[in-house]
């Protein structure tokens, strides 16, 4: 007998393994043995969705004259920013649609503090590059005033963008002493007098800003061609590139820090002066942080002002006892499918159920990694994809139940079976593939979760049944059949 089947259990038997560690926890850690640092941490509860859990339902718009036409492109890039506001403020399975023309639908499930979301949603999302000086360094998270925008701003109250080459340093906590680059605050900010007369408070630093994100014109994450590492190479716009060639040659080793909404996101080094409007920021990014740090960069504010059309707090319509009995549907579905199986195909169907618990078990696995948000209708998409897991193996019974009676052997049969049966099957599962898939795009182009979460679902469901069917079951029928003589058992397969 050939060793494929048997390498391809073990395959399996660690999917397996894998599954039942994901569905069985709700947030896995890996740890290095050798430091015990964190090397993987995701919180992988199931996560339910507005109907289920209740929340806060936001109808936004643009905030723009009647008639003006707002692209599909401006639509879609405030949804991304929108969208990262809210997660900041720690609301998790927000789910933003665009519904154009020129609205956005916003779903904040389980949300407590329905105001403070609205309140967030509405900031203007500006973006700062922010003179520092050579020895003060800010940490990254710190809120920090600039003079952008005030009264004599000086230069800086020309729109520009961008930060200098060089690598982002190790962040530390900031210097009490201000800076002698720093300028001070116009207005008086002293403490209270405290009881000896020498003792004053320090003045409140106000940065300056050098330029804002008005300017950029694209932003980009690379690698160094050198170290492989990542960086972000960024292009200035015309007008902005000979006053950030002459900030960053009269400030070379010098911070510049990137500020959104007030807040450091990044504090790089200037190393040299960068003419040409084009320059990097090198650092000990991963492809996922630097890609984080560009998108900030690139859609640091809105494309279009957004304001909020309606918003309402929306109960658990069903909650907690659509739960229970959906899960009650599924738990009998399953066990009826199950019991055909076994009756009908006996010891193939068997095979069967356990390529079913298979797909049960890797199926829940990706629902909690990706995140999917299940709502009721999501729940009746995977509870469908159950049923239509095992048409494949039906299929592939029936064909091998004929080639039993053709005479050929157990071993033969399984192969043709299988063979005969994959055309229905490849063709049945597209057809159904390409429905979820016009039924996603429509559901997310006319804001409508509810489609969108079952062809998602189901579409899954589908994907991980072709799985099953060609792998699993096909792996599990040549380790058990085939050493199995059909002659005389031939009651095991139904016949």
């Amino acid at each position: 007998m050939s060793r494929r089947p048997y390498l391809m259990l073990v395959i399996i038997l660690i999917l397996v393994a894998l599954g039942l560690w994901v569905d069985l926890n709700k947030q896995i850690t890996i740890v290095n043995p050798i430091n015990q640092s964190t090397l993987f941490e995701r919180n992988v509860d199931i996560r339910l969705g507005l109907d289920l859990r209740g929340g806060l339902q936001t109808l936004l718009e643009a905030d723009v004259p009647a008639g003006t036409t707002v692209s599909s492109d401006d639509l879609t890039v405030a949804r991304q920013i929108l969208e990262s506001r809210a997660n900041a403020l720690g609301v998790s399975e927000v789910v933003m649609q665009a519904a154009p023309p020129r609205r956005i639908v916003a779903e904040f499930p389980g949300l407590q503090d329905p105001q403070q979301v609205v309140a967030a949603l509405q900031e203007t999302g500006l973006l700062e590059f922010v003179g520092m000086d050579n020895t003060t360094l800010v940490a990254e998270g710190t809120i920090i005033k600039t003079d952008y925008g005030t009264t004599g701003a000086g230069p800086t109250a020309t729109p520009a963008a961008s930060t200098g080459t060089a690598a982002p340093t190790e962040t530390a906590t900031p210097t009490e002493t201000p800076a002698p680059t720093e300028t001070p605050a116009t207005t008086g900010n002293t403490s209270t007098p405290a009881p000896p007369a020498t003792a004053t408070a320090a003045p409140e630093i106000v940065y300056q800003t050098v330029m804002t994100g008005a300017s950029l014109d694209s932003v980009n994450v690379t690698r160094n061609s050198v170290t492989g590492k990542y960086q972000i190479a960024f292009t200035l716009k015309p007008e902005a590139s000979q006053m950030f060639a002459d900030y960053t040659g009269s400030h070379v080793q010098q911070y510049l820090a990137i500020v959104l909404d007030k807040k450091v996101i990044s504090t790089p080094v200037i190393n040299s002066q960068i003419t040409g409007g084009q320059g990097v920021i090198e650092g000990s990014f991963t492809a996922d942080s630097a890609n984080t740090l560009a998108i900030q960069l690139r859609y640091g504010s809105l494309p279009i002002p957004i304001k909020v059309v309606e918003s309402q707090s929306v109960g658990p319509t069903l909650g907690a006892e659509s739960v229970r009995r959906s899960l009650l549907a599924g738990i009998i579905g399953l066990s009826a499918v199950v019991l055909f199986m076994l009756l009908y195909y006996r010891l193939p169907g068997f095979l069967a159920d356990l390529a079913l618990v298979v797909y049960t078990l890797l199926s829940l696995m990706i629902f909690k990694l990706i995140p999917v948000v299940l709502t009721l209708s999501g729940i009746a998409g995977f509870i469908l994809s159950i049923g239509m897991a095992v048409d494949a193996n039906i299929l592939i019974f029936e064909r091998l139940k004929e080639e039993l009676r053709a005479g050929r052997t157990l071993r033969q049969a399984i192969e043709l079976g299988w063979a005969r049966a994959f055309p229905s099957i490849r063709d049945s599962n597209i057809s159904t593939l390409l429905t979820c898939g016009i039924l996603y795009i429509f559901g997310s182009a006319y804001g409508a979760s509810v489609v969108k979460g079952f062809a998602l679902t189901l579409g899954l469901g589908v994907g991980v049944s072709l799985f099953t069917a060609i792998i699993v079951t096909r792996t599990f029928l040549h380790v058990v059949l085939d050493n199995v003589k059909f002659a005389e058992h031939p009651r095991w397969f139904g016949i």
